[in-house]
C-alpha cells in the first residue's frame, strides 16, 4: 500500500526538473513560514487566539515539517495533504473571519498566497514528487 501511495509516475524529464524546482521553492517557503510557528507551536497565534492549541500545533507542523518533506520529496503526498488542509483553513480564516480581500493593494492581509500554496500542494497530492525525490528512490517509479 505504501509503495502504491508514495511511488512516482514517470513523465518527461524537463517537466520533472520544473516539478523539482517548484517543490524546492514551495517547500522552502512553507518551512520558512512554519519556522516561527514551530518555535511556539501550541500558542503561535497569541494568548487570545480563537484557535485551540492542538490545531495551532498541527498547522505549525504541517508548514514546517511538511515544507521540509515537500522540498526533499519524502512522503510527498502526505506532506502536501497536510499543507493543503492548513492552507484551506488559512484561506477561509482570512476570507471569512478577517474579511480580507483576495489580493491586497497595499498593507493589510489577503488570502492570495494561501490559495496559491493550496493549489501547489494539491498538485503534488495528485501528481507526486517526480523522479528527483526520496520517494522515487525508496518507493520506486510506476508507469
Amino acid at each position: 500500500m505504501f509503495k502504491k501511495c508514495f511511488s512516482t509516475r514517470l513523465i518527461a524529464v524537463d517537466t520533472e526538473v520544473v516539478m523539482l524546482i517548484i517543490r524546492l521553492v514551495v517547500g522552502y517557503a512553507m518551512a520558512a513560514h512554519g519556522w516561527g510557528k514551530i518555535q511556539n507551536p501550541m500558542n503561535w497565534m497569541g494568548p487570545d487566539a480563537p484557535v485551540p492549541g492542538i490545531f495551532q500545533f498541527l498547522a505549525a507542523f504541517a508548514e514546517f515539517g511538511g515544507g521540509i518533506a515537500l522540498a526533499v520529496g519524502l512522503v510527498t503526498r502526505l506532506a502536501s495533504l497536510g499543507i493543503a488542509i492548513t492552507m484551506v483553513v488559512a484561506a477561509l480564516f482570512h476570507a471569512v473571519v478577517l474579511k480580507d480581500p483576495f489580493m491586497s493593494s497595499g498593507q493589510g492581509g489577503s488570502y492570495e498566497m494561501a490559495v496559491l500554496y493550496l493549489l501547489f500542494s494539491l498538485f503534488f497530492v495528485v501528481q507526486g514528487p517526480g523522479r528527483f525525490s526520496i520517494d522515487a528512490k525508496v518507493f520506486g517509479n510506476r508507469v
